[in-house]
């Protein structure tokens, strides 16, 4: 066994940080055994140097992340302190200085992690990023390595604690949004201001990763449609009741069935009782993915909080140790493929819209022709209402966004609606 330890050093020491500096401590034994040496934590990078951190001599903390990170003495850096910069600067940096990097960092990874995956390789380091996209659930590392011999046709998932809560407590309990919202906030899973979660920029960058690895394809934070789920109502669970669906947040990454191009989306949708997603319940994530080979398959687990993201940070870690001492790196980034990003309006789904209509002879026949018009073609319709107010639910059968799109642009001129009061898309049928 090599006797020198392998030093590390971390970058942000909040709740991740801390918890990954304290399995190091703890574990040290265990590590030491499977990387086949020692890990040292040879520095930690914080803003705030006076703040009591258990477990950690006070003399390995610094306020100068740069400087730590030049050492030349650093085997691994740890980064977890999220963002675009200093965070991308500091990486690069470690590549410069001899050292390979574990990151957590999804919006930097999202947005340029080509750089990134270009630093590493010019100076043949490696770069991880496991609790990047899912927590404590294997997903990177399957799809770029297990998978690797396999055709990655769709990888779909719920893949942000936050909203998975909140839509199961809607569903659940027939809970208003805020409602829902202000108990997510109450137990700690959402933020004070939750706009990241419920928006979906969370789970777009995380789609875009997912895509770029699943398609061997440069996907960016930019070619990720992203739709919040601010606006679901209890109205849209009774209908997706009556329909044996539920409602759930998806990041959705799929190829072409010609193969010639990908695209990726984040948006609320309903999807069958019947589904493996329709059951995961509370603050957990899981992705379902689809290949030709394999089939079908679903991982599933913890996405979010400070002791299952520095599981996925410290396997991450010793992977890296192992490349360390075997004078080797794991894989880095696969983009041969270089697939086109097609537009959300070549998207072809089916959708479920609901509109408020005048309660009189002839409405139903004005809005069949709109969609005919347009290609789109109807599978059911649903009407109730009284004192010349009525309610209208419509569900197609797969048609293009872009269709779509253009029929209720065409439906909101009609004298006969009132309003379109949810449109909805239909998944994983």
């Amino acid at each position: 066994m090599r006797t020198r330890p392998l030093k590390v050093a971390l970058l942000g020491c909040g709740v991740v940080g801390s918890e990954v500096a304290r399995i190091m401590t703890t574990h040290a034994d265990d590590l030491t055994a499977r990387i086949g040496a020692p890990v040292e934590l040879a520095g930690v990078a914080v803003r705030r140097p006076d703040r009591v951190r258990e477990g950690i001599a006070p003399e390995l903390v610094t306020t100068d992340a740069t400087a730590l990170v030049k050492r030349g003495d650093i085997d691994v850096v740890v980064e977890v302190i999220g963002g675009i910069e200093p965070a991308r600067t500091l990486i690069t940096t470690a590549f410069e200085h001899g050292a390979s990097v574990v990151s957590a960092n999804k919006a930097l990874l999202a947005q340029d992690g080509a750089t990134l995956h270009a630093a590493a390789a010019e100076h043949d380091k490696d770069l991880y990023y496991e609790a990047a996209v899912a927590g404590a659930i294997p997903l990177i590392r399957p799809l770029r390595e297990s998978l690797a011999g396999d055709k990655i046709n769709r990888v779909m998932g719920i893949v942000n604690g936050t909203t998975n809560f909140i839509l199961d407590k809607m569903d659940s309990t027939g809970a208003g949004y805020q409602e829902a919202l202000d108990e997510a906030t109450a137990l700690g899973y959402a933020e004070a201001d939750p706009t990241a979660d419920v928006e979906g920029f969370d789970a777009a960058a995380k789609a875009a990763i997912l895509a770029g690895i699943a398609f061997h394809t440069r996907v960016r934070l930019d070619d990720v449609y992203r739709e919040g789920m601010t606006e679901v109502t209890a109205a849209d669970f009774a209908s997706a009741k009556e329909m044996g669906c539920t409602i759930k947040l998806l990041a959705i990454c799929e190829r072409a069935e010609d193969g010639g191009s990908v695209t990726a989306r984040v948006h609320p949708a309903m999807i069958p009782l019947s589904h493996p997603l329709a059951s995961v319940r509370g603050a957990y994530n899981a992705v379902f993915v689809e290949s030709d080979a394999a089939g079908q398959l679903m991982f599933y687990g913890p996405g979010a909080g400070g002791s299952p993201t520095a599981s996925a940070v410290l396997g991450d870690l010793v992977a890296v140790c192992r490349n360390r001492i075997g004078g080797a790196t794991g894989p880095g980034e696969s983009a041969y493929a270089a697939l086109p990003v097609s537009p959300m309006g070549d998207v072809v789904t089916r959708y479920h819209i609901s509109l408020d209509v005048a309660d009189k002879p002839g409405v139903l026949a004005q809005v069949a022709t709109v969609f005919a018009e347009h290609g789109v073609s109807i599978d059911t319709v649903r009407q109730s209402g009284k004192d010349g107010e009525a309610s209208l639910v419509v569900v197609t059968h797969r048609a293009s966004d872009a269709a779509l799109t253009g029929t209720v642009e065409a439906l909101r001129k009609l004298d006969t609606v009132r309003g379109v009061a949810s449109i909805m898309r239909v998944e994983g049928e």
